[in-house]
């Protein structure tokens, strides 16, 4: 969550929020999310599992090319 913070501030095209699944059970059902952490990008479910930082940063930047 934090490097997703991170990015977000790097990035003027990156926003990051955090959202407690529990707490919001409708917004993760919505999103599809069953696993934490999750990586939602554009309003869809992208990712799910803790991985690396370098892979994040992968990730986020093939999402956005």
């Amino acid at each position: 969550m934090l490097l997703a913070y991170r990015c977000a501030l790097a990035a003027p095209n990156v926003t990051a929020a955090a959202v407690e699944a529990t707490e919001f059970a409708a917004e993760a059902d919505r999103l599809g999310v069953v696993s934490v952490p999750a990586i939602v990008i554009d309003g869809r479910l992208q990712y799910a599992g803790a991985v690396p930082e370098h892979a994040f940063v992968q990730r986020l930047l093939a999402a956005v090319e």
